[in-house]
């Protein structure tokens, strides 16, 4: 590794030697607060450097690319890590959290989600999925008193570790039907006279399950409501974001780098994507559990993101690209709802416990309501603009079917959004007065609606910059 590549990694050096000296310093300095406000500052700081650090033309050690593709998501996963962390001041104090573990694990999960956003190896994409990956399992299960937050990070380690190895065989027979690890050649290597090798598809496929499991897709998406529901509201935050988003800038690194590699495997995809739309929708509706009825919606985001995919244009990469921004922004403004409701004993989770809350706390009412209606396509938010995006370059593309089961799958999707925000404004009832917030997650929650709200009323500043990012 070159000086040269040293700099280029300089936002993700910030993240690691940030995680390792609060890791350090928290085995003998127990203060949670120093320490939090420690890790938002190494946060911020390395959204700093990936914005004003020149980008390098050169890979960094034939792993990683630090285009602006990848500085665009190093800067949105450490903003990310930033304001997680800012929630998680006053819950990780309530709770007993070892501060300077919780802080590492965040930040080296930021670091990870940076990583793979960059990915232009099949190595480099494996390493830095199981960094942060590995992260997390410990985050899902940090609470140690919560039995719910135990047998959550319990599931998630079984089938990650399941999916980790699908996805190492499946490395493993790309590079043995192609002979090389870069995916540019390796992709284009697996295929003879347009079609795919016999060991280059079934690679593929293992891929696919792996891929499948971290972002949700159905089949794979049985983990999501349990850890979801189980896990801390800050990392669950982290969870529905940066863990997804950085799998989704990933398949845009890969495809925009070998366009039509996986053209044999539309059909199947067309599957997935059809089934991810349909059972999210279906089993978001019941919900009255307000983080499952999230991870179920959750589902049904990965299933648009993967409508748009298909064609492998440009304007479909560029539409995921967008909506994963909007996607984050409305995902960690929920969750910082529910983190800013939450005192020692617990947190918020069931409808039932959201009663008038609107009223009596009307700007954080008003900051779900905001959210949720985002994340449903409303017009004037983000989610509309995004979803606008994603169906057209689908249509584009030619998969005008599956824009249309997407569209409709949106509209269901009104209804579970405005269950919730009909029972934040009912006056029967009212729900036991909850935790006032504090300063910082108010912050919080002030970021996400402006970012949900401007992207709604003038998104063409950040899309025209993401068409020039795309790779």
């Amino acid at each position: 590794m070159t000086w040269l590549d040293v700099l280029a990694l300089a936002p993700v050096l910030v993240l690691v030697i940030g995680a390792t000296t609060l890791l350090m310093a928290g085995a003998w300095y127990h203060e949670t607060r120093p320490l939090i406000a420690g890790g938002i500052a190494v946060a911020l700081v390395a959204a700093v450097t990936a914005g004003v650090a020149p980008p390098s033309p050169m890979e960094i050690a034939g792993l990683f690319s630090s285009a602006p593709f990848a500085r665009y998501f190093a800067i949105l996963w450490s903003l990310v890590a930033a304001l997680i962390l800012m929630l998680s001041l006053r819950y990780a104090s309530e709770r007993e959290f070892a501060a300077g573990e919780y802080v590492a694990l965040v930040l080296f999960s930021a670091a990870g989600m940076a990583l793979l956003s960059g990915a232009t190896s099949l190595v480099g994409l494996f390493l830095s999925l199981e960094s942060f990956t590995l992260a997390l399992y410990i985050l899902v299960s940090f609470h140690r008193n919560n039995n719910q937050g135990a047998e959550a990070g319990l599931k998630y380690l079984v089938l990650g570790a399941v999916a980790t190895g699908f996805m190492a065989f499946g490395i493993a027979l790309i590079y043995a039907a192609s002979g090389t690890f870069h995916l540019p050649e390796a992709l284009n290597g697996l295929q003879v006279g347009g079609h795919l090798r016999p060991w280059g598809l079934l690679g593929w496929g293992l891929a696919l399950v792996a891929i499948g499991f971290k972002i949700s897709l159905v089949p794979f998406h049985l983990w999501t409501p349990d850890v979801y529901q189980g896990a801390p509201a800050p990392v669950t935050a982290l969870l529905a974001t940066g863990s997804k988003g950085a799998v989704g800038a990933a398949l845009v690194m890969v495809l925009a780098s070998a366009p039509g590699a996986w053209q044999e495997l539309v059909p199947l995809l067309w599957v997935l994507a059809l089934l991810t739309m349909l059972v999210g929708s279906l089993c978001a509706l019941p919900q009255e559990n307000l983080k499952r009825l999230l991870a179920y919606s959750s589902v049904v985001h990965m299933g648009y993101l993967l409508t748009a995919l298909l064609p492998g244009s440009p304007e479909g990469y560029s539409a995921v690209v967008f909506y994963l921004t909007v996607y984050t922004a409305a995902s960690l403004g929920a969750f910082a709802v529910i983190t800013s409701l939450s005192n020692a004993h617990g947190e918020p989770q069931k409808l039932a416990a959201w009663h008038g809350l609107g009223y009596r706390y009307p700007v954080r009412g008003a900051v779900l309501a905001t959210c949720l209606l985002s994340l449903a396509g409303m017009p004037l938010t983000g989610g509309f603009i995004g979803k606008f995006v994603l169906f057209h370059a689908a249509i584009k593309g030619g998969f005008t079917g599956l824009a249309v089961v997407a569209i409709l799958a949106s509209l269901v999707s009104f209804a579970y959004y405005l269950r919730v925000v009909m029972v934040l404004y009912s006056s029967d009832e009212p729900a036991p007065a909850l935790h006032p917030g504090t300063s910082l997650e108010h912050a919080v929650l002030l970021v996400c609606v402006s970012a949900i709200l401007l992207l709604g009323l003038y998104p063409a500043p950040l899309l025209d910059l993401i068409a020039t990012l795309i790779p």
